[in-house]
């Protein structure tokens, strides 16, 4: 459920583009303008203003934003302006290139999504990039992580909601025979279901484990694995059972402390604005006792701030 206002009358995206122009010449940027018109826009409205600022002006609006905006508000805007795909896969290849590898936002994203919405990001992915997620993620990636990720966006698994209840407890009990009952660990097993059942599937499977072994799946999970793979395993189950207290979570440790992680809250604020925000904002304020635009206004400032804002909304 998204959280982005719209504004009532349709918008005219040439006019949008042309108000933009406006705001880059002259001396400075008028940031204002820049937020009010973007951050307020659907995916289509985006694309189409895109459109029209090219055919008008003869240049990208994101290479314009880039050369006219900086820091943090670039770096929103920016990953803003394409459709949820297209966004997705240039993370995971600014995430698997150059010299800042970011596995903990690959993981994120791949573990995450839809098996409908991996095959599409993989399309753009080597459409857009001229090279195969799999072959990045073959290079960028070791051991059982890389053998969950590469198997978890090669399998075409079921989205919809039924399940049978017969081979959930039969996934359960080889869980538990595979970590907990046994020294040591068969990580194949776990990769092997993790990757190859259903989101609701999975969430009956931990369920059934809590109810057969008084422990639950997440606990099991955390002391049989570690390091990324861990965290591509946690990630695959929490958004099985409810991905909108995943993402709150995730934003919650990306703000606490001394220090933000910006490119962990841009991203999660993007990505999920025009999906679930307003389930995450309700987990958000449930697990924490705060809002989530409460929490966004005490960690950032400026037209960034009013940005962030923005998409989350004000409300509950």
């Amino acid at each position: 459920m998204t959280t982005l206002t719209v504004p009532p009358m349709p918008t005219i995206p040439r006019q949008d583009a042309i108000d933009l122009h406006k705001a880059f010449k002259g001396f400075g940027c008028d940031k204002s303008a820049v937020v009010q018109i973007l951050a307020h826009r659907d995916s289509t409205q985006r694309a189409l203003i895109q459109q029209e600022y090219r055919a008008m002006y003869s240049e990208d609006l994101s290479h314009r934003i880039s050369s006219e905006l900086s820091g943090d508000l670039e770096k929103a805007i920016l990953l803003w302006l394409p459709d949820p795909a297209t966004r997705d896969a240039m993370i995971l290849k600014q995430s698997l290139s150059g010299n800042r590898i970011d596995l903990t936002a690959a993981t994120e994203i791949i573990c995450s999504r839809t098996p409908s919405q991996l095959q599409t990001i993989k399309q753009i992915y080597h459409s857009r990039f001229g090279s195969y997620l799999e072959h990045d993620l073959s290079i960028q990636t070791s051991g059982d992580h890389q053998k969950l990720l590469l198997s978890y966006i090669g399998v075409l698994r079921y989205e919809g909601p039924e399940f049978d209840l017969q081979m959930v407890e039969r996934d359960a009990k080889d869980l538990y025979k595979a970590g907990e009952k046994r020294i040591g660990t068969d990580e194949n097993v776990f990769i092997h279901i993790f990757t190859g059942r259903s989101t609701a599937h999975l969430a009956a499977v931990s369920a059934s484990y809590k109810h057969a072994y008084k422990k639950s799946l997440t606990k099991a999970v955390k002391s049989e694995t570690s390091g990324f793979f861990e965290l591509g395993l946690l990630t695959i189950l929490r958004c099985a059972e409810n991905p909108a207290k995943y993402f709150a979570k995730v934003l919650y440790k990306a703000m606490r402390g001394m220090g933000t992680n910006d490119s962990t809250l841009i991203r999660v604020v993007v990505t999920r604005t025009e999906m679930d925000m307003q389930y995450i904002k309700a987990a958000y304020y449930q697990q924490y006792h705060k809002t989530l635009v409460e929490a966004i206004h005490s960690e950032t400032s400026g037209h960034y701030r009013t940005f962030l804002e923005s998409l989350v909304g004000h409300n509950y």
